[in-house]
């Protein structure tokens, strides 16, 4: 009786959400927090190519030049009119400023035209929760972030309350993976160029290892990067072949030892039941190769994200949202962009 009374008493909560934070205009629609009715995404890879990184200005004005056309296709795509929203969900940070302005502008205007309640989204808790939409997540977990500008180890004992435990003290990975791959001659973004040289390469060249003080779980990239760019230099100076595939291949194995070995340190450390890979950086295939490998030898249970939800997109911001609906946390219409949004402070109270 209790059962069919739930039923009957349930209702679908469908949430729309934006992401602007950086160089993709995307929206998606998700029901009850795991499953994607619409997802899309209007990338800018090609503007920025030409500047071999993201250009803030032409960013923000990309993202006017869509955000209507995304959020129209996203709502018919999911299959539900826009009266049916629960409600409406945004990153509000971190991020490029005039980007998220954009998205914040957009769903706010959204959420007071339909009356609907309004959820400002981290960005990094998207990333995490992006592992939702695919399994079930439990608790307490780690999260290790990889992704074009942030690198950390994020504990998590119960649902949507995070702890960071480690960060990068200087370069992010993915920024990183870009540094190098112009050193050696690849276009922006650079990280997935890096990623196949390195798997095709049967030759690597020894490069250091940044542990940091031994129980630290912080990153620091901005060491090996510099030794990339002394090894290819040195070759040039001496007219020698640039070994591009060595030179990848030995950044990513210096990489992907120091990622794994602290994820895993931290797993131990914080007896979690499961470890959990996310940031654009997740789709990296040397990364994921290795982490499934080191935890199926450990016996830790890992959730990886498919690609589509490892780039930034609009279904993981639902995601992480509907942590906020579920307890009926809600912003104001007011509510700002927050670039340097705290992930500790998003947390679910």
């Amino acid at each position: 009786m209790n059962e069919q009374l739930e039923q009957e008493q349930y209702q679908p909560c469908y949430i729309l959400s934006v992401e602007t934070s950086c160089d993709e205009t995307a929206v998606a629609v998700i029901k009850d927090g795991k499953e994607v009715l619409s997802n899309v995404v209007a990338s800018q890879i090609e503007s920025h190519k030409a500047f071999g990184g993201v250009v803030p200005e032409v960013a923000s004005r990309k993202h006017v030049e869509t955000i209507t056309l995304m959020l129209e296709e996203a709502v018919t795509a999911s299959g539900i009119s826009m009266q049916d929203l629960s409600a409406i969900a945004v990153t509000q940070g971190p991020g490029l400023v005039g980007a998220l302005l954009v998205g914040v502008v957009a769903a706010t205007s959204l959420a007071l035209a339909l009356s609907k309640p309004l959820i400002g989204t981290h960005h990094i808790a998207g990333h995490i929760y992006a592992n939702a939409l695919v399994a079930d997540i439990k608790y307490p977990c780690m999260a290790l972030v990889v992704s074009g500008g942030h690198t950390e180890l994020v504990h998590i004992p119960r649902e949507g309350h995070f702890e960071v435990i480690g960060r990068t003290r200087d370069d992010a990975v993915g920024e990183a993976y870009d540094k190098v791959a112009r050193a050696i001659g690849f276009p922006y973004p650079g990280g997935p160029y890096v990623d196949r040289l390195a798997m095709a390469s049967e030759e690597s060249i020894d490069l250091p290892r940044s542990w940091l003080e031994p129980n630290s779980y912080d990153f620091s990239f901005s060491g090996l990067k510099s030794a990339v760019l002394n090894v290819v230099n040195q070759r040039k100076m001496r007219g020698e072949p640039p070994m591009e595939g060595a030179i990848a291949r030995g950044f990513q194995e210096s990489v992907v030892e120091v990622l794994v070995t602290k994820a895993i340190r931290a797993v131990k450390a914080y007896e979690v039941k499961q470890l959990l890979l996310c940031g654009g950086v997740a789709a990296n295939r040397g990364i994921r190769a290795e982490l499934t490998r080191v935890c199926e030898q450990e016996g830790i249970e890992l959730l990886i994200p498919p690609f589509e939800y490892c780039t930034d997109n609009g279904a993981m911001i639902g995601a992480a949202a509907y942590l906020k609906w579920k307890h009926q946390q809600f912003n104001d219409l007011d509510m700002k962009a927050s670039p340097q949004l705290s992930l500790e402070e998003w947390s679910v109270n």
